[in-house]
Protein backbone atom coordinates (compact mmCIF):
# COMPACT_ATOMS: atom_id res chain seq x y z
CA UNK A 1 0.00 0.00 0.00
CA UNK A 2 1.35 3.43 -0.95
CA UNK A 3 2.09 6.07 1.68
CA UNK A 4 -0.56 8.36 0.21
CA UNK A 5 -3.21 5.66 0.49
CA UNK A 6 -2.17 4.94 4.08
CA UNK A 7 -2.45 8.60 5.01
CA UNK A 8 -5.94 8.80 3.51
CA UNK A 9 -6.89 5.64 5.38
CA UNK A 10 -5.75 7.10 8.70
CA UNK A 11 -7.69 10.34 8.12
CA UNK A 12 -10.84 8.44 7.19
CA UNK A 13 -10.64 6.17 10.25
CA UNK A 14 -10.05 9.12 12.57
CA UNK A 15 -12.79 11.13 10.88
CA UNK A 16 -15.23 8.33 11.64
CA UNK A 17 -14.09 7.87 15.23
CA UNK A 18 -11.77 9.65 17.64
CA UNK A 19 -10.81 12.49 15.31
CA UNK A 20 -14.48 13.37 15.00
CA UNK A 21 -14.76 13.26 18.79
CA UNK A 22 -11.77 15.60 19.05
CA UNK A 23 -13.42 18.19 16.80
CA UNK A 24 -16.64 18.08 18.82
CA UNK A 25 -14.63 18.32 22.05
CA UNK A 26 -12.84 21.47 20.86
CA UNK A 27 -16.16 23.06 19.85
CA UNK A 28 -17.70 22.06 23.19
CA UNK A 29 -14.77 23.60 25.07
CA UNK A 30 -15.02 26.82 23.06
CA UNK A 31 -18.75 27.00 23.72
CA UNK A 32 -18.24 26.48 27.47
CA UNK A 33 -15.48 29.11 27.67
CA UNK A 34 -17.53 31.72 25.80
CA UNK A 35 -20.57 31.03 27.97
CA UNK A 36 -18.81 31.81 31.25
CA UNK A 37 -16.07 30.57 33.60
CA UNK A 38 -15.02 27.02 32.77
CA UNK A 39 -15.27 26.06 36.43
CA UNK A 40 -19.05 26.60 36.20
CA UNK A 41 -19.42 24.29 33.19
CA UNK A 42 -20.41 20.62 33.42
CA UNK A 43 -19.30 17.68 31.27
CA UNK A 44 -21.58 14.66 31.24
CA UNK A 45 -19.90 11.34 30.50
CA UNK A 46 -22.96 9.11 30.36
CA UNK A 47 -26.03 11.28 30.00
CA UNK A 48 -29.64 10.16 29.94
CA UNK A 49 -30.81 9.82 26.33
CA UNK A 50 -34.56 9.71 26.96
CA UNK A 51 -36.97 10.19 29.86
CA UNK A 52 -38.66 6.93 28.83
CA UNK A 53 -36.87 3.93 30.38
CA UNK A 54 -37.15 1.48 27.48
CA UNK A 55 -36.10 4.12 24.94
CA UNK A 56 -33.19 5.24 27.09
CA UNK A 57 -31.95 1.63 27.32
CA UNK A 58 -32.38 1.13 23.58
CA UNK A 59 -30.47 4.29 22.73
CA UNK A 60 -27.70 3.47 25.21
CA UNK A 61 -27.22 0.01 23.66
CA UNK A 62 -27.30 1.41 20.13
CA UNK A 63 -24.70 4.03 21.06
CA UNK A 64 -22.37 1.38 22.48
CA UNK A 65 -22.85 -0.91 19.50
CA UNK A 66 -22.32 1.69 16.78
CA UNK A 67 -19.29 3.11 18.61
CA UNK A 68 -17.58 -0.26 18.06
CA UNK A 69 -18.08 -0.19 14.28
CA UNK A 70 -14.83 1.80 13.67
CA UNK A 71 -13.00 -0.93 15.62
CA UNK A 72 -14.37 -3.50 13.18
CA UNK A 73 -13.26 -1.24 10.32
CA UNK A 74 -9.74 -1.00 11.75
CA UNK A 75 -9.49 -4.78 12.12
CA UNK A 76 -10.69 -5.21 8.54
CA UNK A 77 -8.13 -2.72 7.20
CA UNK A 78 -5.28 -4.28 9.14
CA UNK A 79 -6.27 -7.76 7.95
CA UNK A 80 -4.88 -6.88 4.50
CA UNK A 81 -1.38 -7.18 6.03
CA UNK A 82 -1.99 -10.32 8.08
CA UNK A 83 -3.91 -11.41 11.14
CA UNK A 84 -5.03 -8.09 12.73
CA UNK A 85 -5.51 -9.24 16.33
CA UNK A 86 -1.97 -10.54 16.39
CA UNK A 87 -0.57 -7.25 15.10
CA UNK A 88 -2.38 -5.37 17.87
CA UNK A 89 -1.56 -7.79 20.66
CA UNK A 90 -5.14 -9.02 21.06
CA UNK A 91 -4.66 -12.46 19.51
CA UNK A 92 -5.90 -14.45 22.50
CA UNK A 93 -7.73 -14.03 25.76
CA UNK A 94 -5.84 -11.84 28.25
CA UNK A 95 -3.42 -13.93 30.32
CA UNK A 96 -3.17 -13.42 34.05
CA UNK A 97 -0.14 -11.15 33.78
CA UNK A 98 -2.11 -8.82 31.49
CA UNK A 99 -4.84 -8.51 34.12
CA UNK A 100 -2.23 -7.70 36.77
CA UNK A 101 -0.41 -5.27 34.50
CA UNK A 102 -3.69 -3.61 33.60
CA UNK A 103 -4.66 -3.20 37.25
CA UNK A 104 -1.24 -1.74 38.00
CA UNK A 105 -1.49 0.72 35.11
CA UNK A 106 -4.98 1.73 36.27
CA UNK A 107 -3.58 2.54 39.70
CA UNK A 108 -0.59 4.45 38.30
CA UNK A 109 -2.74 6.51 35.91
CA UNK A 110 -5.97 6.77 37.91
CA UNK A 111 -4.71 8.35 41.13
CA UNK A 112 -2.68 11.16 39.48
CA UNK A 113 -5.66 11.69 37.16
CA UNK A 114 -7.88 12.41 40.15
CA UNK A 115 -5.26 14.83 41.41
CA UNK A 116 -5.12 16.67 38.07
CA UNK A 117 -8.91 16.89 38.05
CA UNK A 118 -8.94 18.39 41.55
CA UNK A 119 -6.13 20.80 40.63
CA UNK A 120 -7.92 21.82 37.44
CA UNK A 121 -11.12 22.50 39.38
CA UNK A 122 -9.25 24.63 41.90
CA UNK A 123 -7.57 26.60 39.10
CA UNK A 124 -10.85 27.04 37.24
CA UNK A 125 -9.70 25.31 34.05
CA UNK A 126 -11.69 22.08 34.39
CA UNK A 127 -15.43 21.54 34.08
CA UNK A 128 -17.38 19.62 36.68
CA UNK A 129 -17.54 16.05 35.42
CA UNK A 130 -20.87 14.27 35.82
CA UNK A 131 -20.08 10.54 35.37
CA UNK A 132 -23.58 9.08 35.94
CA UNK A 133 -26.87 9.79 34.11
CA UNK A 134 -29.61 11.90 35.63
CA UNK A 135 -32.14 9.05 35.67
CA UNK A 136 -31.08 5.63 36.96
CA UNK A 137 -32.76 2.25 36.59
CA UNK A 138 -32.03 -1.38 37.42
CA UNK A 139 -29.91 -1.66 34.28
CA UNK A 140 -27.91 1.55 34.76
CA UNK A 141 -24.84 -0.02 36.37
CA UNK A 142 -24.46 -2.81 33.76
CA UNK A 143 -24.83 -0.24 30.97
CA UNK A 144 -22.21 2.01 32.57
CA UNK A 145 -19.82 -0.94 32.77
CA UNK A 146 -20.52 -1.82 29.12
CA UNK A 147 -19.87 1.81 28.18
CA UNK A 148 -16.57 1.72 30.09
CA UNK A 149 -15.51 -1.43 28.23
CA UNK A 150 -16.57 0.10 24.91
CA UNK A 151 -14.55 3.25 25.59
CA UNK A 152 -11.52 1.17 26.52
CA UNK A 153 -11.72 -0.98 23.38
CA UNK A 154 -12.35 1.92 20.99
CA UNK A 155 -9.67 4.22 22.37
CA UNK A 156 -6.90 1.66 22.84
CA UNK A 157 -7.48 -0.19 19.57
CA UNK A 158 -7.71 2.99 17.47
CA UNK A 159 -5.58 5.59 19.30
CA UNK A 160 -2.80 3.17 20.24
CA UNK A 161 -2.80 -0.11 18.32
CA UNK A 162 -4.05 1.09 14.94
CA UNK A 163 -2.58 4.60 14.87
CA UNK A 164 0.88 3.57 16.06
CA UNK A 165 0.88 0.68 13.59
CA UNK A 166 -0.01 2.91 10.67
CA UNK A 167 2.39 5.69 11.69
CA UNK A 168 5.13 3.07 11.89
CA UNK A 169 4.13 1.90 8.39
CA UNK A 170 4.52 5.55 7.33
CA UNK A 171 8.09 5.55 8.73
CA UNK A 172 7.36 7.82 11.69
CA UNK A 173 9.85 7.66 14.54
CA UNK A 174 8.58 5.86 17.66
CA UNK A 175 8.42 8.93 19.91
CA UNK A 176 6.82 11.13 17.24
CA UNK A 177 4.10 8.49 16.79
CA UNK A 178 3.60 8.12 20.55
CA UNK A 179 3.32 11.90 20.95
CA UNK A 180 0.77 12.12 18.11
CA UNK A 181 -1.29 9.35 19.73
CA UNK A 182 -1.12 11.06 23.12
CA UNK A 183 -2.15 14.45 21.72
CA UNK A 184 -5.08 12.82 19.95
CA UNK A 185 -6.16 11.24 23.24
CA UNK A 186 -5.92 14.56 25.02
CA UNK A 187 -7.79 16.44 22.28
CA UNK A 188 -10.97 14.37 22.42
CA UNK A 189 -11.12 14.90 26.18
CA UNK A 190 -10.98 18.70 25.91
CA UNK A 191 -14.73 18.93 26.49
CA UNK A 192 -13.91 18.13 30.13
CA UNK A 193 -11.46 21.03 30.40
CA UNK A 194 -7.70 21.39 30.34
CA UNK A 195 -6.93 19.30 33.44
CA UNK A 196 -8.42 16.03 32.14
CA UNK A 197 -7.02 16.73 28.67
CA UNK A 198 -3.51 17.07 30.10
CA UNK A 199 -3.99 13.96 32.21
CA UNK A 200 -5.02 12.02 29.12
CA UNK A 201 -1.98 13.23 27.19
CA UNK A 202 0.20 11.80 29.97
CA UNK A 203 -1.86 8.60 29.91
CA UNK A 204 -1.36 8.44 26.14
CA UNK A 205 2.41 8.77 26.49
CA UNK A 206 2.54 5.96 29.06
CA UNK A 207 0.19 3.69 27.13
CA UNK A 208 1.86 4.36 23.78
CA UNK A 209 5.29 3.60 25.22
CA UNK A 210 4.01 0.43 26.89
CA UNK A 211 2.49 -0.85 23.64
CA UNK A 212 5.60 0.05 21.63
CA UNK A 213 7.77 -1.91 24.04
CA UNK A 214 5.56 -4.96 24.55
CA UNK A 215 3.23 -5.12 21.57
CA UNK A 216 0.45 -6.19 23.95
CA UNK A 217 -2.80 -4.22 23.95
CA UNK A 218 -4.70 -6.24 26.56
CA UNK A 219 -3.12 -4.52 29.60
CA UNK A 220 -4.07 -1.12 28.19
CA UNK A 221 -7.66 -2.15 27.48
CA UNK A 222 -7.98 -3.65 30.96
CA UNK A 223 -6.45 -0.59 32.65
CA UNK A 224 -8.68 1.80 30.74
CA UNK A 225 -11.74 -0.31 31.48
CA UNK A 226 -10.96 -0.31 35.20
CA UNK A 227 -10.41 3.47 35.28
CA UNK A 228 -13.70 4.22 33.50
CA UNK A 229 -15.66 1.65 35.51
CA UNK A 230 -14.45 3.12 38.80
CA UNK A 231 -15.31 6.62 37.55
Amino acid sequence: MTARRLRWEVWVVLGLSLGQSAVYAVVSLAAAMTRGPLVDATASLNGTRSDREWLDLTLQLLSIGFALVPVALVLYLLSADGEPLGRLGLDHRPPLYSVGAGAGLALIIGLPGLGLYALGRSLGVTAQIVPAPEHTYWWTVPILILAAIENAVVEEVIAVGYLLTRLRDLSWGPWAAILASALLRGSYHLYQGFGPALGNVVMGLVFGYAWSRTGRLWPLVIAHGIIDTVA
